[in-house]
């Protein structure tokens, strides 16, 4: 084979990469479900193409080593969208205690809406949103009285969440202690920079939480980063020092209100019992949401490795 086919066929084969990169990253991307929490919409096993256009079209924001943490971020630019994502779209997106993870539920309430959630019906404005056809509950319902520590804004459990609205862009939400927790998220998930100052450490406020990068990496290193080892701290630890907290270098007790820069929605799997979703970390920015989940497009059953041929061609809804 002479140089200049080698050179040829090399140059065939980027451009071949490019363009599937390409379309990965802003048209289409294929998933593999590895949990239930939408079961059975979504069975564990599913392999799903989901819509990267529908909410906007998307540039790369990441580039670096795939399946690694190994890279950096970089600028991108989101085309305009076809449609916002609605209640009842089952939505991926970047789970937003690690970005690196991609997450598949279901859109459950939009930017400015009211949710509550008694006696596990859920209600939006005051309207029930009811169980999806496929949806289920696989354990006894929590006490109404059981407080959980694990559930977002200490709200109650996962059957029992009292009231709570959604910020939307352009909200203006009164900074005081009652409020700190969730101004703290926002003004993270919003790209500003918050930061602890005690005696002679700096210690900088992040939204990504240790224990989800272990449940990913299975290595006790990612703690050594973060308080009391290291400079990184959640805004829900129950344990920090004291010292002066900072918004953007500026004492955060000089700021009255903050105003919310885009929008938030509430997601939730359809397996209602067996889904770490918003009623345990919180809001999906808009800015977390990559695509509409469309089909299933292959289905393995993980346990023997044997196709599920009924599931191929199951379109989600």
């Amino acid at each position: 084979m002479n140089k200049n086919k080698i050179i040829s066929e090399t140059r065939s084969l980027f451009i071949i990469v490019l363009i599937a990169l390409t379309l990965k990253v802003t048209l289409i991307e294929a998933y593999i479900v590895p949990t239930g929490s939408m079961e059975k919409t979504i069975m564990v096993g599913d392999f799903l193409i989901g819509n990267r256009f529908v909410y906007g079209m998307r540039t790369p924001d990441w580039i670096g080593i795939p399946y690694t943490d190994i890279g950096f971020s970089i600028p991108y630019y989101r085309f305009p969208e076809f449609k916002k994502p609605h209640q009842g779209d089952v939505i991926i997106f970047k789970y937003p205690r690690d970005p690196h993870l991609k997450y598949v539920k279901r859109c459950i309430a939009e930017p400015g809406d009211t949710l509550e959630i008694i006696n596990r019906k859920v209600f939006v404005n005051g309207i029930e949103f009811e169980l999806p056809e496929h949806g289920r509950f696989i354990r006894p319902m929590d006490d109404p009285r059981k407080r959980d520590p694990n559930i977002f804004l200490g709200k109650g459990n996962k059957d029992n969440f009292s009231q709570l609205v959604l910020p939307k862009k352009g909200d203006k939400i009164s900074i005081h202690p009652e409020t700190a927790l969730l101004v703290m998220q926002l003004m993270l998930f919003d790209g500003h920079n918050l930061t602890l100052k005690s005696q002679n450490h700096e210690y900088e406020f992040t939204m990504i939480d240790p224990t989800d990068l272990y449940r990913r990496k299975n290595s006790y290193d990612v703690f050594d980063n973060y308080y009391p080892n290291g400079n990184l701290i959640n805004p829900w630890s129950t344990n920090m020092p004291r010292g002066e907290l900072l918004f953007d270098g500026q004492p955060i007790m000089d700021i009255n209100e903050y105003i919310v820069e885009q929008n938030y929605f509430w997601a939730m799997g359809d397996n209602r019992d067996n889904s770490l979703d918003s009623r345990f970390w919180g809001f999906v920015p808009e800015d977390h949401i990559l695509g509409e989940a469309l089909f299933t497009y292959m289905s393995l059953n993980l346990d023997t490795w044997m196709p599920r041929f009924n599931r191929i061609g199951t379109i989600i809804d």
